[in-house]
């Protein structure tokens, strides 16, 4: 990159080889779902803002497979949130849709940044921060290819960080944690270990490679963990997969052809646990969620899914090099997975048939070969702050009254890890309990502790234990979670103040929850 860069995004200055932004109102770091409605609410509150996205493609999840939204309750989905799926709705001729196609999604994001005339700075991602006194003066950041002179220092008033991973967050030196916390740092029942009946192989399966003989080794993919007792903690981190966007009209279709790394050995797993459930539904095996346009959001289903177990244990803290290595392995896994299953001479003939009626769609991700570059990131840091959100705050024992949104999912972990236990394989980490009403959400708990941040908000990466983030970590909070922390952020700049010292109730009035 040239030393002087010309950029309509904003204005910088450059002296040598350094290239210095001018400062802005917000600095939001990540353009997710959350990111565009954060810039959005405050460049329409007249701020100046500055949009960073360290990848290729705006409204992370929600843009990028995540069509059948995990609602919970609408009541609990208000202001830009709603409006999205609104927006939504009137391309489809609906007054609200709930399910929907990437790319138009994608073009709804697109709407909120032409309406408030914002432009996203694409493929930057944060090399490190600057503090004084509590404050961050100043970010740094590189284009995502290493690329020698692309630096930018971007100094702002206020940061928020709505990226999946709290990288910004991290880097200001916030405490935050990874993984499951034991159930009594909370004084909790569903959090740590936890053996469980969903997506669960049934007894009797084999995990050895030579099926009986312990010493030929474990089938790929199960761990040689022992069990550890429920409730105990540990730094795993519930499975992520793609969420994936086929389909079967012909005239869109592109055939499923075998990944350039196919390792069919990845699936003999696969294999066995057909044979012992006898199960020749396709839907058994991934769950094939209809969109509009005749298109799909497949998620895990059972034993052996979508979910890559067990691969994900470091990408929370990973350099950016591992990361985009996990990331590769969740692509190869998953497009390897959709390739056996119609394609493996072993797994039984109504399978493929049914596998072979779908395909890639042409007129999605066209620029990221026709599948969604948005790997699903159920879980990474969190944030450790004055408040963090339990399962009591869910099940409503606790509640918040700093309230700056609602949550009513279920409280949803995937499996962390696949073992063996008493000589047949079993995955455990799985927890889906539902049956409560929708919840608040503490606004102490999207902000940091004051001593350690003054000018940082987390809407994604919120202060909340593993159990609690599992029903808080839907799209629709976090858009919801993304306004009220642009409104905060805005109050803090007006009356000159602190993330942690700005009026609640005036910001409560602004996003509607209080008259």
């Amino acid at each position: 990159m040239a030393s002087c860069l010309v950029m309509v995004l904003f204005s910088i200055s450059c002296i040598g080889n350094t290239i210095k932004s001018e400062t802005y109102d917000i600095c939001i770091y990540g353009a997710s779902s959350a990111g565009v409605i954060a810039a959005h609410a405050a460049k329409m509150k007249g701020k100046t803002v500055l949009l960073i996205e360290p990848g290729k493609r705006i409204g992370g999840l929600s843009s990028g497979g995540l069509g059948s939204t995990d609602i919970g309750n609408k009541i609990a989905i208000t202001g830009l949130s709603r409006d999205f799926y609104k927006r939504i709705g009137k391309h489809y001729g609906t007054e609200e849709q709930w399910k929907f196609e990437p790319k138009v999604a994608l073009g709804v994001f697109h709407q909120y940044l032409k309406e408030a005339r914002l432009q996203v700075l694409y493929n930057y991602r944060l090399k490190s921060v600057k503090k004084k006194d509590g404050w961050i003066k100043s970010i740094i950041i590189e284009q995502s290819s290493g690329a020698k002179d692309s630096t930018i220092v971007v100094e702002a008033k206020m940061f928020i960080d709505s990226t999946y991973e709290g990288d910004l967050m991290a880097a200001a030196g916030v405490s935050y944690t990874v993984g499951r916390e034991s159930n009594d740092v909370y004084g909790e029942t569903l959090n740590g270990v936890q053996l469980m009946n969903k997506h669960q192989f049934p007894d009797g399966v084999d995990p050895y490679k030579i099926p009986g003989k312990p010493k030929s080794g474990l089938l790929w993919g199960i761990s040689s963990a022992s069990l550890k007792p429920n409730g105990s903690g540990d730094k795993m981190i519930q499975a992520f997969n793609f969420r994936i966007c086929l389909t079967d009209i012909p005239e869109n279709r592109i055939a499923i052809t075998k990944p350039e790394k196919y390792n069919p050995a990845h699936f003999e797993l696969l294999l066995r646990l057909i044979e012992k459930k006898q199960d020749y539904a396709l839907g058994s095996y991934i769950h094939i969620q209809r969109m509009p346009g005749g298109k799909t959001d497949i998620n895990n289903n059972g034993a052996f899914s979508t979910d890559m177990i067990g691969a994900n244990h470091l990408y929370a803290e990973a350099n950016y090099t591992k990361r985009a290595q996990i990331i590769e392995d969740h692509v190869n896994y998953t497009k390897g997975l959709l390739y056996f299953l119609g394609n493996d001479s072993r797994v039984p003939d109504t399978i493929r048939k049914q596998m072979q009626l779908w395909g890639y769609p042409k007129d999605e991700y066209v620029d990221n070969n026709n599948f969604s570059p948005q790997l699903y990131i159920r879980e990474s840091r969190r944030m450790v702050s004055d408040y963090v959100m339990t399962q009591d705050n869910c099940v409503a024992k606790t509640i918040a009254e700093d309230k700056i949104g609602m949550a009513a999912y279920t409280m949803d972990s995937h499996n962390c890890q696949r073992i063996v236990i008493n000589g047949m394989v079993k995955n455990e980490g799985d927890v889906q309990k539902a049956g409560f009403k929708p919840y608040p959400i503490a606004y102490r708990s999207i902000i940091p502790k004051e001593r350690e941040c003054k000018n940082l908000l987390v809407p994604i990466c919120l202060s909340a234990s593993h159990i609690a983030f599992g029903s808080i970590r839907m799209e629709p909070v976090f858009m919801v979670l993304g306004e009220s922390a642009a409104v905060a952020a805005v109050w803090a700049i007006d009356n000159n103040t602190s993330v942690q010292g700005a009026n609640l109730q005036e910001i409560q009035k602004e996003l509607g929850i209080i008259k």
